[in-house]
């Protein structure tokens, strides 16, 4: 009896187009390209409002000019204002640099299309002179505007050190050293009842501040300062009389319990 072989048949490839994982990959490839063009280029994300809030002295439309030359990026040599390619951090910081006015910046993104930034400007709490040059200062020790003259009421601290080039958002003093300034000259004139027209940074440990009067008084910045103000208090009430004040050179509050003074010659 005689055994058949069935016939070997070429299996015929199917064309690629017709394979099932091609048309899935087809598929997942479209997808993407959509999202990206839906993320990066599509109108609706299209950055087309910025909302500011919270400035006063810095004008709304310088800030957004320069907000709008951050927010445009080239994606594939075209131009997007995506919300979703904003780098806030990067914004911030040169926001910052640019209006030194400035204290903080908070951006935020209000999607589809709009960025809202809220800003905290600094605010003055004295003038701070050097040479002829005359500066808002805040509360952080930094200079943030330069003024043309002092009004009547302000605080005025005076840097001796008049050779170095100062710059507009730089620390002059620091923040401790000037909150003792700021205490020094608030109780001089609530509790004593002094004004005090200019006050002089000799060191890091000596202030010099000198009265509507005519006369100084020496600090220590590096001792108790609610002390030398009681010495201070206690030598005008018992051993300056009120009609000689006028005639004081000084009053030096910087050594221990004494409160040596001296009048002019």
């Amino acid at each position: 009896m005689k055994k058949y072989r069935k016939p070997y048949r070429v299996k015929k490839k199917k064309p690629i187009f017709r394979n099932r994982f091609f048309g899935l990959g087809i598929l997942i490839f479209v997808v993407i390209v959509g999202i990206f063009y839906l993320i990066y280029f599509s109108s609706f994300f299209q950055i087309k409002e910025i909302k500011i809030s919270g400035n006063q002295k810095v004008l709304t439309e310088n800030l957004q000019k320069v907000i709008q030359n951050q927010i445009e990026k080239k994606i594939l040599s075209h131009p997007s204002k995506s919300i979703f390619l904003i780098n806030l951090k990067e914004i911030n910081e040169m926001v910052l640099e640019r209006f030194p006015q400035l204290a903080k910046v908070n951006l935020k993104r209000s999607f589809p299309d709009t960025m809202l930034i809220e800003i905290e400007e600094r605010k003055p709490v004295a003038i701070f002179l050097q040479n002829e040059n005359i500066f808002f200062i805040d509360r952080e020790g930094i200079i943030f505007e330069q003024v043309v003259d002092v009004k009547p009421q302000q605080i005025i601290i005076r840097n001796l050190d008049a050779t170095k080039e100062l710059k507009l958002g730089e620390k002059v003093i620091e923040k401790e050293l000037l909150s003792k300034i700021l205490e020094i000259e608030f109780k001089l004139k609530t509790d004593l009842k002094i004004e005090s027209p200019e006050i002089l940074v000799v060191s890091e440990e000596r202030l010099n501040v000198k009265t509507s009067e005519g006369w100084e008084i020496y600090f220590n910045l590096e001792g108790d300062i609610n002390w030398q103000l009681t010495k201070l208090g206690a030598v005008l009430e018992k051993e300056i009389p009120l009609e000689r004040r006028k005639d004081l050179e000084y009053i030096d509050l910087r050594f221990g319990n004494l409160a040596p003074f001296k009048y002019r010659d």
